[in-house]
């Protein structure tokens, strides 16, 4: 079972889905981490959705001389960049407040201090105008991010690779959702900003690894392959970044480092693609429909994204990745989310909270968790 998005109060309220669908309009808002971002998504009856508007305000340059994300300034940030973005994601899609059916908003997880800044510009506007919220998981907005462009029908398999998060699940609706796999230390977008610092290349780290890795070999280096003797689908990246930390040291030249980042990259698709591979093999199994979705930032490598689709493609799937402007963080996926909970009744109290954990697959990640708990809850 997915996590629960709504609080018993007002799912016990939530108006049942129509039988006849309806057009749907729903203002989205992500901060989740360093990005400010809004958006207007409309869904149609059939299911088709219009993107009217994605705006987003992004942060690098004030976290790059920090070499990544400080927590402080995104939230503060967020605060100073959330009321203009909303406003130019309404002025662009030329819907004003009054056309809208909802407001959806990132309630977690991510950095609880931006969360918390979306979430309550979203309770603010659903106060005002008298339109329901919609508190929206941010994984479960990347989870629906490839349909964004594209039909994708459920159920899928999905591999949900953004920067703090590397997963495998079976989608079967929205927040229906089961854990087949995940990183048991760090994520694969971890691995690559962090891999990236200790080569020099700033922040962030994974588009310029892969820009420098175009000009790399990365049969020169032999890089540790990790749980190789482990059943499942779960990940593991920390003994590949410790290696490639202790090799980036003895790089002496320009080349030396573009190989060494071929050499992650390649390193990092290989292990994406077995994990992913078990997990098709076995969704086969109880499927027809075999569709493998993408998702995350690291959705944006093309090497991850030409091995992950070969290896699909053997194997008798279809293989969808959103376009690169929905793999990062943004909105619209947001958007989405809360329009498809919206189509099943699914609305939230307006004292929801922020959650700086919010596993997918709830119910998976309490009873078997990856890591302990702890104080924020179940990570995954």
């Amino acid at each position: 079972m997915g996590a629960d998005y709504s609080s018993e109060a007002a799912a016990a309220t939530a108006a049942p889905k129509t039988s006849q669908p309806r057009v749907l309009t729903v203002l989205g808002l992500e901060t989740s981490c360093d990005e400010t971002a809004a958006s207007v998504v409309r869904q149609m009856p059939d299911g088709t959705v219009h993107v009217l508007s994605s705006v987003v305000h992004s942060q690098i340059a004030e976290h790059a001389p920090f070499g990544g994300v400080v927590p402080e300034i995104a939230a503060r940030s967020h605060v100073e960049a959330i009321a203009g973005t909303a406003r130019r994601a309404i002025e662009e899609s030329g819907v004003d407040f009054n056309g809208l059916d909802a407001v959806a908003a990132t309630a977690g997880p991510g950095l609880v201090g931006g969360v918390m800044v979306g979430l309550s510009f979203g309770k603010a506007v659903a106060l005002a105008r008298g339109i329901p919220l919609i508190a929206v998981n941010h994984l479960e907005g990347h989870a629906v991010s490839a349909r964004l462009a594209a039909p994708a029908p459920y159920p899928f398999l999905l591999l949900l690779v953004s920067g703090g998060h590397c997963q495998l699940m079976e989608v079967r609706g929205i927040g229906d959702m089961t854990r087949l796999g995940a990183t048991i230390d760090d994520a694969a977008g971890e691995a690559f900003d962090k891999i990236a610092k200790t080569l020099g290349l700033g922040y962030p780290g994974g588009p310029a690894l892969e820009k420098l890795a175009a000009s790399g070999d990365g049969a020169r280096f032999e890089l540790p392959r990790a749980l190789l003797g482990r059943k499942g689908c779960d990940f593991s990246f920390s003994g590949l970044k410790t290696a490639a930390a202790r090799l980036a040291a003895t790089c002496e030249t320009d080349q030396d480092r573009a190989d060494l980042a071929d050499a992650v990259q390649k390193a990092i698709a290989r292990q994406l693609t077995e994990r992913s591979t078990r997990a098709m093999d076995d969704y086969a199994t109880r499927h027809d429909h075999r569709l493998l979705v993408v998702a995350g930032g690291v959705a944006a490598n093309r090497t991850v994204r030409a091995e992950l689709e070969r290896a699909a493609t053997a194997r008798g799937f279809e293989f969808l990745a959103p376009p690169l402007a929905y793999c990062t963080d943004n909105a619209a996926m947001i958007a989405l989310a809360g329009a498809e909970r919206l189509a099943l009744g699914l609305v939230s109290d307006i004292d929801v909270a922020a959650r700086p954990r919010w596993p997918l697959d709830e119910a998976t990640a309490l009873a078997d968790p990856l890591y302990k708990t702890g104080r924020k809850g179940a990570k995954a």
